[in-house]
């Protein structure tokens, strides 16, 4: 059985800072792409940062300098370390890992707020 579990969100002022992970079992973890989204309140889920297999990164525009995503095969981990946190970040935060064959799978989701 594929699992996996996010742990990590929380309430947090702006300017501070959170690190959420994500621990997964039951699939090969290093040849998935791992990717954390989120969605906001009435907004579409997004993506927020991506890791390849070979360890390419990427992030969207409004995290980028901020947000630092990191993988760790050994532990079958993978963590966004979120900081200088504004409002605008507040969402649940999803872990993901997929594969071209061997499919896709989704955390059940853990909540970030930031509010003062």
């Amino acid at each position: 059985q594929v699992q996996l579990v996010e742990s990590g969100g929380g309430l947090v002022q702006p300017g501070g800072s959170l690190r959420l992970s994500c621990a997964a079992s039951g699939i090969p973890f290093s040849i998935y792409v791992l990717a954390w989204y989120r969605q906001a309140p009435g907004k579409q889920r997004e993506l927020v940062a991506v890791i390849t297999r070979g360890g390419v990164i990427n992030y969207i525009d409004p995290v980028k300098g901020r947000f630092t995503i990191s993988r760790d095969n050994a532990k079958n981990t993978v963590d966004l370390q979120m900081n200088t946190l504004m409002p605008e970040d507040t969402a649940v935060y999803y872990c993901n890992a997929a594969h071209p064959t061997m499919g896709a799978y989704w955390g059940q989701g853990t909540q970030v707020t930031v509010s003062s």
